[in-house]
């Protein structure tokens, strides 16, 4: 399944975040177009990530948006998601996330799901709306802390996909959107594997699924 009609299923009526623009006729906007015609095109997802040739992985990072999808895919379950239904950031009994941010929150704190979940999509949102973090322009070069910033900006993300895969893929079954969020899924994991952006400890709660629906490379 091609991501082409992604934002049309999980949209309806519902307002995107304010997302990071590339301006027309620059580098990063033919990227981004680039990416997004490569996911609708039918070419395989694994193939589809890889770093065009003579292209700077940090642009190729700096255009993909997942933030976007992965907020979508969790809008459709927040109903379902709330302080007494998940009262911890969790995925399943083994596996629980604490929140830290550096300012109101200096120490690992545990908190309910859907809070958690909303102080990160902040906490994201304000990262790539920073254009000292993430230039819009080759003009501004990367800061050394971009890739870093960005693998600890997808591990975050994807302790979202394991919140909703193991408490709520009930409720994805049941509206309809499995297909859709396992092609989703799909994609971001190629992308953090082909460029190591996630270690392997965290992918670990989600690995008996991820060998099941990704099968175009070994997990």
């Amino acid at each position: 399944m091609a991501l082409s009609g992604f934002v049309e299923f999980f949209q309806k009526g519902k307002t995107f975040r304010p997302k990071k623009k590339f301006t027309p006729g620059t580098l990063r906007y033919s990227l981004h177009k680039h990416a997004q015609a490569s996911l609708n095109s039918g070419i395989m997802l694994s193939a589809v990530v890889k770093l065009p040739p003579g292209e700077e992985l940090n642009d190729w990072i700096a255009v993909h948006d997942f933030f976007n999808r992965i907020n979508l895919i969790y809008g459709t379950i927040s109903e379902w998601c709330t302080e007494i239904t998940c009262p911890t950031m969790s995925g399943g009994r083994k596996f629980e996330y604490l929140w830290a941010d550096g300012a109101k929150y200096k120490k690992p704190t545990q908190l309910p799901a859907p809070q958690y979940i909303s102080l990160l999509m902040d906490w994201i949102e304000a990262q790539i709306n920073d254009e000292t973090l993430f230039p819009v322009t080759t003009d501004i070069p990367f800061p050394k802390t971009f890739q870093p910033l960005c693998k600890k900006i997808l591990t975050r993300l994807f302790r979202v996909f394991v919140h909703v895969y193991i408490h709520h893929f009930d409720r994805i079954v049941t509206i309809g959107a499995e297909p859709h969020v396992n092609t989703c899924y799909k994609h971001f994991y190629y992308f953090v594997r082909e460029f190591d952006l996630i270690n392997n400890k965290e992918l670990e709660p989600l690995k008996e699924m991820t060998q099941l629906i990704c099968r175009e490379i070994k997990s």
